[in-house]
């Protein structure tokens, strides 16, 4: 899901850390990344779990929903985004989902195929509609949101609507929270975690809250948390942390404290500042880009998709501190560059833009 009432976008402005190597060369170097305008289909495969709907963005920033003079259609939707920006970057992506028998819900899937996404794992649910979530942006190209979507098709996903076989398949599955708000999504997503933690996948983990979208704030924050511990990569915002945590004071101490056994990689996305990173073994600080924010939405995404395209058939990152950064930099990179177009999707960029980026940041 793309949006709620509380800002927790990633947005990436100023580089902090010039010491950083300016290219993660042993990301970027891999041809089959580079091929095809990095589509090229190889590695692990990275299945995204959850919603995907249509944002309608406002033509213009800086008025209400009521104010917009009329709207961009622009698909999105947290964990769809995820795995376009996994195909974007040469990796192999497949979304798990349901969407309406409708003319918005087979445009989404026609999205997913166009970007090289696997569709095996779409339902279509004749008596319920796509999602859609109306988008308002700020100046600075902060956005809160309005849903259309009770109940919306990716609400009445089942467990034995499960592609199961597909799910076994995944070397990283990956999922938000939205997912966990009602049933009988949120036995599927149980159902789902449980097949591809079995079937030996990491487990990645964005809970992307959405409090307008929960019946309470305790709610969300049981539920958020009731599938905490297993996770191995989990990535939270600082609002996110703030509430999970109820402190005020975004550092270690208060980071850490989300910290469980199993988990092997905790980023903090701190919006202007960056992003935070802890493992078993060493924790630090990326600094981030400046760019001219148009529309924050999809950002975050960006980033975890970057990090699970180079994660999912590299794991030695996590003990090298080195590699870790140099990815992270990466991701950061594709965050910056989805801040600077409307709409989440749309703005997922390519290995090749990533590139003309980061080499513009080092001229």
């Amino acid at each position: 899901m793309t949006g709620g009432g509380m800002n927790i976008g990633l947005y990436i402005p100023h580089p902090q850390n010039s010491s950083l190597p300016l290219f993660p060369l042993q990301f970027l170097a891999q041809s089959k990344m580079a091929a095809n305008n990095g589509v090229a289909k190889e590695g692990g495969l990275i299945v995204s779990f959850g919603e995907m709907l249509i944002d309608f963005v406002p033509t213009v920033s800086g008025v209400s929903l009521a104010e917009a003079p009329g709207f961009l259609k622009a698909p999105g939707g947290a964990p769809a985004n995820v795995a376009i920006a996994v195909s974007r970057l040469g990796g192999k992506s497949a979304f798990v989902g349901k969407l309406g028998d409708d003319e918005f819900g087979h445009m989404l899937a026609g999205i997913l195929k166009e970007n090289g996404v696997s569709g095996e794992g779409i339902n279509f649910d004749k008596g319920a509609r796509t999602a859609l979530a109306f988008v308002t942006l700020k100046a600075d190209g902060d956005r809160e949101f309005m849903f259309y979507r009770n109940p919306s098709a990716d609400m009445l996903l089942t467990p034995d609507e499960l592609n199961l076989e597909l799910i076994r398949s995944a070397k990283v599955f990956h999922y938000g929270s939205i997912s966990l708000i009602v049933e009988p999504c949120r036995s599927a997503h149980l159902k789902a975690m449980e097949v591809a933690k079995d079937a030996g996948a990491l487990l990645s983990y964005d809970p992307n809250l959405r409090l307008p979208l929960w019946p309470s704030p305790e709610e969300a924050r049981e539920q958020i948390m009731s599938i905490w511990d297993k996770a191995e990569v989990i990535k939270v915002s600082d609002n996110e942390l703030e509430f999970l945590t109820g402190n005020n004071k975004i550092d270690d101490e208060c980071a850490m404290s989300l910290w469980h056994p199993n988990l092997k990689l905790l980023l903090v996305t701190l919006g202007d500042k960056g992003c935070n990173y802890y493992t078993k073994h060493f924790h630090g600080t990326i600094g981030a880009f400046a760019v001219k924010a148009v529309d924050t939405t999809g950002a975050g995404d960006s980033f975890v998709g970057a990090l699970l395209t180079k994660l999912v058939d590299d794991h030695s990152v996590l003990e090298d501190e080195g590699k870790l950064r140099e990815l992270l930099r990466f991701s950061c990179a594709c965050g910056a560059i989805t801040t600077t177009k409307k709409g989440a999707i749309p703005a997922l960029p390519s290995v090749s833009e990533v590139h003309t980026f980061l080499d513009a940041s080092h001229n």
